[in-house]
């Protein structure tokens, strides 16, 4: 368990080592002094037309069914409680 422990702070010192470092490099970036913007090239408005698929349809739909099939046979379930026998207790070793 003290492993486990041992294991847990290292990564949590590792994982807050590593946002130290994020944030100074942030802090970096933001002091540097303004650059260039690259230019980017403008997106198309319009869109080209592309043909639609025709899909044949059928003429006529296949019938359903009106009838259902039978329901499997289920067993029935007993209503009579069976009893449970009552044994009477070992006589005693020693008479009184």
């Amino acid at each position: 368990m003290a492993s486990f422990n041992c294991f847990t702070l290292a990564f949590f010192m590792a994982l807050s080592f590593s946002s130290i470092n994020v944030g100074l490099a942030a802090r970096h970036l933001l002091q540097l002094p303004n650059l260039p913007q690259p230019t980017i090239p403008t997106l198309p408005t319009t869109q080209p037309s592309l043909p639609f698929p025709r899909m044949p349809f059928p003429t006529t739909l296949p019938t359903l069914p009106i009838t259902l099939p039978p329901l499997p046979n289920m067993p029935s379930i007993p209503t009579m409680i069976p009893s449970i026998p009552f044994f009477s207790p070992p006589p005693s070793k020693t008479s009184p």
